[in-house]
Formats: C-alpha cells, structure tokens, sequence
C-alpha cells in the first residue's frame, strides 16, 4: 500500500501542477501578451463603422453580388456563402465536372455584368480558397471589376482604382505571398464607410 501512494502521489502532483500551468497560466499569460502587443488581430481583427457597430472582419470574406460592389472569390462552404461555421474546400478536383460546372457559371456571371469587358479573367474570380472563406483576390482581379464598379456607381474608375490601392497589402517582409485586395474595405470605401 505504501508503494501505490509512493508511486501515486508524484502522478497526482504532476497532473496538477501541468493541468495549472497549461490549463490555467500558459492561457492567460499568452491572451494577456497578445491583448497587449495585438489587440485588433486577437480580437478577430474586426472592422468597425463610426458607431462603432461592427460590419465585418478583414479575416473572413464576405459575399457581394451588386454591380456596384468589388466581388470576392468564390465560397465553398455550402448553401450560405462565407459561412465560418462550415468552412472548407471544394474537394473537387480539376476534371471534376462540377468544378467546371460553376466556373463556368462564375465567367457567365462576370461577362454578363461587365459584357464590354474582354480582358482575361483572372483565375481566383472563378475558383474557391481552400478556406471558402477569402476575404481577399489579387490585384489583378481587382483591376479587372474596376469598369463595372465605376459604371455602377456612376463614379470616375480612378475613384475606384484609389479605393483598390489603400486596400492593397504588399508581400509581408517584402518576400512572403503575394500582393492582395481586401474585398470588404474596397467595398467599405466605395460606401464611404472606412477612409
């Protein structure tokens, strides 16, 4: 009996001791330091109005179908598009014909908005993330809305071009990824909602 407790009591004492430290401390002290350091990505880094209501995040897209508004990549997440509730990849594979199926549905719709517009169209506004959830497209894609969108709002394409270059992010260190648009603040700009 004594053997058992001697053999016992350094495994309660461990499993205490690490259920505190990795339960308890490691938590608080990692969401204190990132409170601190990084509040508005800790806090999902949300995108207010001036009432302070917020509108959305800049890590989850959004679904815009409006002429008027820049579009996103395609969502996969199911019936509701940009669920984060449901999020993930098509699965379907380059030969798939579903895939091909709403692609080509997407160039329907983008020639159809814009019929004058004889550009090619670039890859990511015909095809998911495999999040679903992008909230971003390339500058490319972004440049190729710009006629539609002025034409919509009945605003000059330069307007929409300066919206589309303060929502531009460059490579992150200068070599990480690739230049991208964040499709809610060009939107949020159009509106006159974010400057």
């Amino acid at each position: 009996m004594k053997s058992l407790l001697s053999t016992l009591r350094p495994a309660i004492g461990t499993t205490v001791l690490l259920t505190v430290l990795l339960g308890g401390v490691y938590p608080l002290l990692t969401t204190g330091i990132l409170q601190l350091g990084f509040k508005a990505q800790a806090q999902g880094s949300l995108i207010r109005d001036s009432d302070g209501k917020v509108i959305g995040s800049r890590l989850v897209g959004q679904n815009f179908d409006q002429p008027q508004y820049l579009w996103g990549r395609l969502s996969a997440t199911g019936t509701a598009p940009y669920n984060a509730g449901a999020s993930s990849g098509s699965n379907l594979g380059a030969n798939n014909p579903a895939l091909m199926d709403a692609v080509k549905g997407r160039i329907d719709a983008l020639q159809k908005a814009d019929p004058l517009n004889a550009r090619p169209i670039p890859v990511d506004l015909v095809t998911a993330s495999g999040s679903g959830l992008d909230p971003e497209i390339s500058p490319a894609a972004a440049d190729y809305q710009v006629g539609r969108i002025a034409q919509a709002r009945g605003i000059g394409a330069a307007v929409v071009k300066s919206a589309i270059a303060k929502s531009t992010r460059q490579r992150d260190l200068g070599v990480l990824g690739e230049p991208r648009v964040n499709v809610l603040e060009v939107n949020l700009r159009l509106d006159g909602k974010l400057k």
